[in-house]
């Protein structure tokens, strides 16, 4: 666990916006299919926050059914109150998957006596690993070092997901607490960085759309040929870079669709890209699907 690609897959829904469980079904076996290390499930990508608790559920049941034994399955805890996450998480737990990817208590920005009760309270609900996950741009929270060390007792906390733009805290961590938590890249225009910087592993938003390419990245650092990382990173980058908008999750179904992997639907307030927008993105990715890399087998 902790190590590879990690796509955040994307939540299906049907055109009157229901959920799709069959069509999330596909799109996880199919990344699977290709090589990936683990799913993770109802994180921002899959619009956790959109769907209703019964929802997540079932995203969930419908996962572990399909993928048992085939992956590691991870799933996002974002919810309103501590109470909801702990609840979701026991939950979690009883449908079978692998492990919790923690987020603080959506909209309220949390003092960090807070946020550390937060975690120290759904972690103390479950025997499920937890990787933490800090995002200061999309949710106003950071983690800071002291919470991390103050957490560094609860021993099924293991791993934290480094979202942050600066690279730069993935050896504040190391620096500060060592080997202590597993670090794995959040941001994907800095996954490589992060890679380089010692994370294990590479939660990736864009993976969805491209896979294979996704796989031979973190393969080619496994092996220290830097050339080829650095050719695929070079290659992907322009895409990597929707990962750090606001309308992420927009354009990485834009992708997907356009690739054959899923559907562009999203639930309000989201919209679908239109306009200048929609023909940016479309053109980057047919562009990076007319010159994908060659991979080595």
């Amino acid at each position: 666990m902790w190590h590879g690609v990690y796509p955040a897959v994307t939540t299906q829904f049907a055109e009157d916006l229901s959920l799709d469980l069959p069509a999330c079904q596909r799109v996880q076996t199919a990344l699977v299919d290709d090589g990936v290390d683990g799913l993770v499930l109802l994180g921002t990508v899959g619009e956790n926050n959109s769907l209703l608790p019964d929802e997540k559920r079932a995203v969930l049941r419908t996962a572990v059914e399909a993928l048992r034994g085939r992956t590691v399955l991870v799933t996002g805890v974002s919810e309103l109150s501590t109470d909801r996450a702990v609840q979701f998480a026991q939950d979690a737990e009883k449908i079978g998957v692998d492990a919790l990817m923690v987020l603080p208590a959506m909209v309220y920005v949390p003092k960090p006596e807070e946020l550390y009760a937060h975690f120290k309270a759904i972690a103390e609900a479950t025997s499920l690993p937890i990787m933490l996950y800090n995002n200061p741009p999309a949710y106003r929270v950071t983690i800071d070092l002291d919470t991390l060390e103050r957490l560094a007792p609860l021993k099924n906390i293991v791993a934290v997901k480094e979202s942050a733009p600066d690279p730069r805290r993935f050896t504040d961590i190391i620096n500060r607490l060592g080997d202590r938590y597993k670090l794995l890249a959040g941001l994907d225009d800095v996954a490589l960085e992060g890679l380089l910087l010692g994370a294990s592993g590479w939660i990736s938003g864009l993976t969805s759309a491209f896979p294979r390419e996704s796989v031979e990245l973190v393969r080619a650092v496994d092996r220290g040929d830097w050339e080829q990382a650095r050719r695929i990173y070079r290659w992907f980058m322009p895409l990597l870079h929707l990962d750090a908008e606001h309308d992420l999750v927009q354009s990485i179904k834009l992708a997907e669709q356009i690739m054959g992997r899923g559907s562009e639907r999203v639930r309000m307030p989201r919209l679908p890209l239109s306009g200048q927008r929609r023909a940016e993105v479309t053109a980057m990715v047919e562009k990076c699907a007319a010159t994908q890399p060659t991979l080595k087998a």
